[in-house]
């Protein structure tokens, strides 16, 4: 069984992941997972600061961020994400959710628009929990590319690394497919549960979409495929994934 640790005051568990996020989360009983996305990407400083005025609105403690959707402007070099990670992690802490500096309660994805990118990196959503009784359960699966995370480097572990070639995407796939279902196992969830796909990827997915992804059920509430690159450079191919059943839009 894979291990999940109930985050502080949050109404959520989580898989730990790495510092700079955690695998996915699950919303306690008696609570539920809820998504805000912006219709136009916020920058980071802007969006925790948005974000912390909604949490007080709805009245929960920043303790309840449970998963965030970043947008930066291209991939990052590995230092760089370390970096970014720095900054981005820096306000977590700030907010009282890293307790334990090894462990990181909050899912992530960050991906690269391939067309018009934000000029800073931003926040695209986020899901908090909101007090729920009686609600059904919900999760959000953090972003993976192919690769494993926590090896260090993700060129020296990335599967089929600067190879885009039809059998390499479909290898990449399969090895990502695998990884969101070995973190929705956490939560005992898997595709019949997910009421939201998303990928992430600028290469060609139609020789294996429907061999790969129409097979698990996925079709069943739709995918949504983003133009998008993950955010480490040589990656190629990233997914994410939700069971989520209340979500809005919000200008800002």
């Amino acid at each position: 069984m894979i291990k999940t640790v109930e985050a502080p005051n949050g109404g959520y568990r989580f898989m730990p992941g790495v510092s700079q996020y955690s695998a996915g989360v699950a919303a306690l009983p008696g609570f539920a997972l809820e998504r805000v996305r912006f219709a136009n990407p916020v920058p980071l400083r802007q969006g925790f600061e948005k974000i912390a005025q909604i949490l007080k609105e709805a009245g929960r403690p920043l303790s309840a961020f449970a998963a965030c959707e970043l947008r930066s402007p291209a991939p990052f070099t590995e230092s760089g994400f370390v970096k970014f990670n720095e900054e981005y992690i820096g306000t977590l802490k700030a907010w009282g959710l890293m307790q334990d500096v090894t462990e990181n309660p909050v899912a992530r994805s960050n991906v690269c628009p391939k067309i018009t990118p934000p000029s800073e990196p931003g926040f695209h959503a986020f899901s908090y929990t909101v007090v729920a009784a009686g609600a059904p359960t919900s999760f959000v699966i953090a972003g993976s590319g192919e690769a494993p995370e926590g090896k260090g480097s993700y060129r020296d572990h990335a599967v089929r690394l600067g190879d885009t070639s039809p059998a390499a995407m479909l290898e990449k796939a399969k090895w990502v497919l695998g990884e969101m279902e070995r973190r929705m196992s956490a939560f005992s969830g898997d595709w019949s549960q997910v009421t939201a796909t998303q990928l992430y990827t600028v290469h060609d997915i139609f020789p294996f979409i429907e061999s790969e992804l129409g097979k698990r059920g996925i079709f069943r509430q739709g995918l949504t495929w983003h133009l998008n690159r993950p955010p480490v450079q040589d990656l190629e191919y990233e997914m994410d994934c939700r069971r989520v059943h209340t979500e809005r839009v919000i200008e800002v």
